[in-house]
């Protein structure tokens, strides 16, 4: 006989039970009011609401948003947990306007958590969100790295690390534990809004599912991805190591110099991710971080970079702040690039 299906609550409370026995250090809760965090908090409190604290941010970008985080305090005081609201009142530029909340809520989250001493930031994000993004990421063209979806979990800082325990539960499952609890809970208008590429999404998936590529298979896709792309990033960080040169780069981050005779003779895959992670280390910091684009790699690097090691050639090219350079025997020399000289506009 087989065994019957486990609750809601105990589903719940095994996602939860891995960040119970962490070291005895406070954990946030970032809760917006929506039936998936109003779940969440709702099983954090049931299961040590010593351990854990709340944090609602206000984005302000809507009428309404400030009552709505009142009343999440609300439901935490009744739950009795600390409750706090983190305003996101730095002007709002360009048409990311989404992108840049995101940015804000996690640097919000991550200066509250270090206040309080959190060493984990909870998110209750969703398998839904889960297969969202990992069609958005398809749709984008994205390599292993991008199709392998949301982490469960990621460091924000030192010593702050972001979890995402319900990657395995739908949106359906929370909102059913929201009403098996009578807990009230709001609904994001934005959600549905179809200026927002997520909510165009989010009405194309049960079609897609009626095609058999539904939400679970999605997410399988990023299990799997996330294995391949873990194994590549291994195999790409011991050749990096391998082919680094000490002589310019022990004492300078911001230069780098490889053996690109070694590097051509690992396959493209590995290639393009030991130029991605030599970017990363010599690119200079930025507020704004420059977006990568998995194409501009796979054109310096396959276009550009390997025929030019080939064919004995010296190259020059500028990628994400990083000038990368190729001399005629086969090294590699990455620094960062000089700033754009503005254009003289007395002409």
């Amino acid at each position: 006989m087989s065994a019957a299906p486990a609750s809601l609550d105990d589903r719940l409370a095994r996602a939860l039970a891995p960040f119970l026995n962490e070291p005895a250090r406070p954990a946030l809760l970032a809760v917006s009011g929506g039936p998936d965090s109003t779940a969440l908090m709702h099983a954090a409190a049931r299961a040590g609401r010593d351990r854990f604290h709340v944090a609602t941010v206000d984005h302000a970008l809507r009428p309404g948003s400030a009552d709505e985080a009142l009343g999440v305090g609300r439901l935490a005081a009744e739950l009795g947990l600390v409750h706090t609201i983190l305003t996101w009142d730095a002007p709002r530029h360009g048409s990311r306007i989404q992108a840049s909340a995101r940015g804000a809520r996690y640097k919000l989250l991550t200066d509250h958590a270090a206040r309080i001493g959190a060493g984990l930031i909870l998110t209750a994000h969703t398998l839904d969100d889960q297969a969202e993004t990992v069609l958005m990421r398809l749709i984008a063209g994205s390599g292993p790295s991008g199709l392998a979806g949301m982490r469960d979990e990621r460091v924000l800082a030192p010593g702050i690390r972001l979890v995402r325990p319900f990657l395995s539960l739908s949106k359906a499952d929370l909102v059913a534990y929201c009403e098996m609890h009578r807990l009230p809970f709001l609904r994001d208008p934005s959600n549905t809004d179809e200026r927002f590429t997520r909510a165009r999404l989010r009405r194309l998936l049960p079609l897609l599912a009626e095609e058999g590529l539904n939400a679970a298979r999605l997410t399988r896709l990023a299990v799997r991805a996330g294995r391949d792309d873990a194994a590549l990033r291994r195999q790409a960080e011991a050749v990096l190591s391998e082919i680094t040169r000490t002589d310019e780069a022990s004492t300078d981050a911001a230069r780098l110099r490889l053996d690109g005779q070694r590097l051509r003779r690992e396959p493209c895959a590995i290639v393009l991710r030991v130029v991605d992670a030599a970017l990363d280390t010599v690119a200079p910091v930025h507020e704004a971080p420059v977006p990568k684009r998995l194409e501009r790699l796979e054109a310096l690097v396959l276009d550009a970079l390997l025929p030019a090691l080939a064919e004995g050639r010296a190259l020059r090219r500028t990628l994400r702040g990083v000038l990368i350079e190729a001399d005629g025997k086969g090294t590699i020399r990455l620094v960062a690039a000089p700033p754009r000289r503005a254009p003289d506009r007395r002409r």
